[in-house]
């Protein structure tokens, strides 16, 4: 035993000054790297590069709309690149970029609206992929359009006027691909309100007579509709993407179909565990959600309503969802299934209400406008208003049909709500209270099946409230650069418009009651006109706009421009002359 513990103290002996050297676990030195295997110093000091960034002319452009005072600036380094950010006051960070240490050249510049806002910075393709960008593409859809719809005989024909405005938000969004979103925002309303003064003055007189014949012949128009469906579709499945709103509709089937309603549910990223690689800007949207499953985080997906998720079921259930932010099959199904139902309404609403031509003309109008393929490209949930509202236009005198529609329409993305009052009046006003009743009742039937998803949760008036805070509530407090409405968050002596838009708000909500009562007796093509106006005074006032929800209106405005002028109704005949012979046409073949 003595033995024994005497050669253990010689080996501690013999140990100790290893153990000395290595030190405790927490405390251990690490070995100096080789000079090959640190990382480079860099060439450039901070001062320096903060220089360079402040003096580039867009960042200078910019932060020359804010005093020198109250100005923070922040540089860091990081394998041979700094990144600068700079703040200022209530506006907060108002410029960002990177500088390369090797060269001092400025690789990246942000300024204002695209500090915050990836999808203000022009991205080559980020809505609907390269091919629905490519010049040539877009000005082909733009000269088809013309071409098959225009009065060629008679150039200035207002007719042709109509659809120059309809193609001119062309204008405002090539500003946008380039990142300058300071001009294409209000390069959208000129031809905005031009469109609702055609809507409310064709509805006010009742008739707007700018369908001219076209050039083409009914069978060659419908043969090119054809054609550009069939191009439109593998547009959209060779060269398209996916942006977050059609990735919010999988992600919300595929809730539903497990037993959840969308809303509080969605993938998230605060607090979760990473399991998936980094994106450039060193960010990790894949995390390990509470379901136990990888996924890609998109926490404000679910702030639409109901029936946003429930229309992406069908895709969903054929094509599935691997839980990452992919080609996402599914969003494609749904978007060329949303793309083709609205043709085939339009194709159906002319055959009722203008016979083949006016079908053929709707129709090629629908997959001729390039702003609706926008919309198929971008692989978003934007053609389901519109949907809904064409098919209860086809169905318009059902009351329970138009009510159903409505409700649908609305409980996609709310704007269609305002149009309610209006469809209930048709056509009669107040003279047919019974259709009232069964409006209401279809609108009500409708509602009570879309929001059946919120039984899926334990306690269904908690998950009303969350519906409420995640959808409504949210879209009313957020801001947005994509409208003139909210550049006053900016600090940079741009106006401040909210006063002009809460009183133009108002007046909005006055037009939608009004038309409930005039004009008293409705027409297809007024009923058509005011829904337009409606969604485009909607479009007017939104704080977040976009040129995908230019589809919403756009059937209703292609039906009051390009339906044939209603004939003028003579004045009835009294029965007793109507009996009596009339010596001005006896004898006459």
């Amino acid at each position: 035993m003595g033995r024994a513990f005497a050669l253990a103290v010689a080996v501690l002996a013999l140990a100790a000054p290893a153990l000395a050297a290595a030190g405790t676990p927490h405390h251990r030195a690490r070995a100096p790297l080789a000079p090959s295997l640190r990382p480079p110093e860099p060439r450039l000091g901070k001062a320096a590069v903060t220089r360079i960034f402040l003096q580039n002319g867009k960042v200078a452009s910019w932060l020359s709309r804010y005093p020198h005072k109250g100005r923070t600036i922040e540089t860091t380094y990081k394998a041979g690149s700094w990144t600068v950010k700079v703040w200022w006051g209530a506006a907060g960070e108002i410029a960002t970029g990177r500088v390369d240490d090797h060269s001092g050249a400025v690789t990246e510049a942000w300024t204002g609206p695209q500090v915050a806002w990836k999808m203000a910075r022009g991205s080559p393709g980020a809505f609907g992929g390269r091919e629905i960008n490519r010049p040539v593409v877009w000005l082909g859809f733009c000269a088809l359009f013309l071409l098959g719809l225009a009065d060629l005989r008679r150039p200035l024909n207002i007719r042709n006027l109509d659809l120059l405005a309809l193609l001119s938000f062309s204008v405002s969004l090539w500003y946008f691909n380039r990142g300058d979103i300071l001009t294409s925002a209000p390069l959208a309303y000129p031809p905005l309100v031009y469109l609702l003064g055609r809507m409310v003055w064709s509805a006010w007189r009742g008739r707007l007579g700018t369908a001219a014949r076209p050039v083409w012949p009914v069978w060659l128009l419908a043969a090119v509709a054809v054609f550009t469906a069939g191009f439109r579709i593998g547009l959209n499945v060779r060269s398209s993407n996916v942006i977050d709103v059609g990735f919010s509709g999988v992600v919300g089937a595929d809730r539903i179909a497990h037993g959840q309603a969308p809303y509080g549910h969605f993938p998230v990223e605060d607090g979760l565990k990473p399991c998936g690689p980094a994106d450039a800007d060193g960010e990790i949207r894949e995390r390990v959600q509470t379901n136990g499953r990888c996924e890609s985080a998109n926490p404000q997906g679910d702030t639409y309503g109901p029936v946003a998720y429930e229309a992406y079921l069908p895709g969903y259930l054929i094509l599935g969802w691997s839980g990452k932010w992919d080609d996402l099959p599914a969003a494609h199904f749904a978007s060329i299934g949303f793309d083709l139902l609205c043709l085939l309404g339009l194709a159906l609403v002319g055959l009722r209400f203008g016979g083949t031509r006016l079908a053929a003309t709707l129709a090629f109008a629908w997959v001729a406008y390039p702003f609706t393929q926008y919309v198929s490209s971008s692989n978003t949930n934007d053609a389901l208003p519109p949907l809904f509202l064409i098919w209860g236009f086809w169905l318009v005198t059902s009351p329970f049909a138009r009510g159903a529609a409505v409700a649908l329409a609305g409980w996609t993305k709310f704007a269609p709500l305002l149009v309610a009052p209006l469809w209930a009046s048709y056509p009669d006003g107040l003279s047919r209270p019974r259709a009232k009743s069964v409006f209401v009742a279809g609108f009500a039937v409708a509602t009570l099946i879309a929001f059946s998803i919120l039984l899926l949760e334990p306690h269904p008036l908690a998950a009303v409230h969350e519906f409420w805070n995640r959808t409504v509530s949210w879209q009313v407090r957020r801001d947005s650069p994509f409208s003139i409405w909210d550049w006053r968050q900016y600090h940079a002596g741009l106006p401040d418009l909210h006063v002009l838009q809460w009183v133009l708000e108002g007046a909005l909500v006055v037009g939608a009651v009004a038309v409930y009562f005039l004009p008293r007796r409705k027409s297809p093509l007024q009923l058509a006109a005011l829904t337009a106006a409606l969604l485009l005074g909607f479009e007017l006032v939104l704080t977040h706009w976009s040129y995908l929800y230019l589809a919403w209106f756009f059937p209703f405005a292609a039906f009051a421009v390009l339906a044939p002028a209603p004939a003028r109704q003579q004045a009835p005949v009294p029965e007793a002359l109507e009996q009596r012979p009339r010596p001005e046409l006896v004898g006459v073949e």
